[in-house]
């Protein structure tokens, strides 16, 4: 597999503040490859680095064979940056937008095309300050996708947005990997990296506490079965006794979660035996499997971060 970046013991500090602490790891050609971690993880300051818009304090950063930083001009013209809203004047229509940036680039693709492709021609003499945030989102892929690039960048798309426009954009980037470029994209959605992600790294106080598919991160959580329900009153304790042995109980906001490593026996079957027997009266029950967030949460935990 053809590395498209390539990082190796990435540090970034500010002041006494470790953002990035030594992280190294390779995206491929035409994968999508995520980042996630709390607020505060080194996410953006990672993309940051590997765009050129800061200045690693060490390591090494190869992104399509060249330095960020040394040759800033050549990385612009081969790979697509997602643009924060603060970079378009609410009076600027979308082709302006679109017309503006491609100046900008020596070879661009067909602007005119392009917005097509993206859903955007009804809206195209539309200023920007009267989009909606998915229309917003699809013309910031739209001006990424203009120097028709290998590699694109995307920081916390879809955040802020409605479910409805949030699978809208799914689809496009989707879409844009059959194009054959490649994504590197971070998010602190789950679902969203979980999606689209073909592999997945997951940062934790500027270092990566795992990185593997997200279907081989949830399989070595472990568990295999999970049981969810609420109860009136309190479980009684011989029903969490005969449990034990099989089980995992954790309670969370006002839910009781059973989870089980075991394939053999049906956790379910088993629970509502039990519930039934010592008369417990329940509600809600239903059954899960195991998916990113729970990798998540064990690995960076569950207290609230600013």
């Amino acid at each position: 597999m053809n590395p498209i970046v390539v990082v190796e013991g990435l540090r970034k500090s500010y002041g006494k503040t470790i953002a990035v602490d030594g992280i190294s790891f390779e995206v491929y050609e035409g994968e999508i490859f995520g980042v996630v971690g709390p607020n505060g993880a080194g996410k953006t300051t990672t993309i940051e680095c590997l765009e050129g818009l800061r200045k690693p304090d060490g390591g090494t950063i190869r992104v399509l064979g060249v330095d960020p930083q040394q040759d800033g001009k050549f990385l612009k013209v081969n790979s697509g940056m997602q643009l924060q809203s603060s970079n378009i004047p609410d009076r600027m229509k979308v082709w302006e937008a679109l017309d503006l940036y491609s100046s900008f680039y020596p070879t661009p693709v067909d602007w005119e095309k392009l917005i097509k492709r993206l859903g955007l021609g009804e809206k195209r003499n539309t200023p920007y300050a009267k989009l909606s945030g998915g229309q917003k989102q699809r013309l910031f892929i739209a001006l990424a996708l203009l120097p028709n690039p290998q590699l694109l960048f995307l920081d916390e798309l879809t955040t802020g947005l409605d479910p409805q426009a949030r699978h809208a954009i799914w689809n496009l980037v989707r879409d844009v990997q059959t194009q054959g470029k490649t994504i590197l994209l971070t998010t602190h959605y789950m679902e969203e990296a979980e999606r689209l992600c073909d592999r997945v790294a997951i940062l934790d106080h500027g270092k990566i506490v795992a990185m593997d598919t997200p279907q081989e991160l949830t399989r070595d959580l472990g568990e295999e079965q999970r049981v969810i329900f609420s109860v009136e009153g309190e479980l009684p304790s011989a029903f969490e006794t005969a449990l034990r042995d099989v089980c995992q109980i954790r309670r969370d906001e006002g839910r009781i979660i059973l989870s089980s490593r075991n394939r053999e026996t049906p956790l379910v079957s088993e629970v509502v035996n039990l519930l039934v027997k010592h008369k417990v009266r329940f509600y809600d029950l239903r059954t899960e499997q195991p998916n990113l967030e729970d990798v998540f949460l064990n690995l960076t935990g569950r207290q609230m971060r600013d």
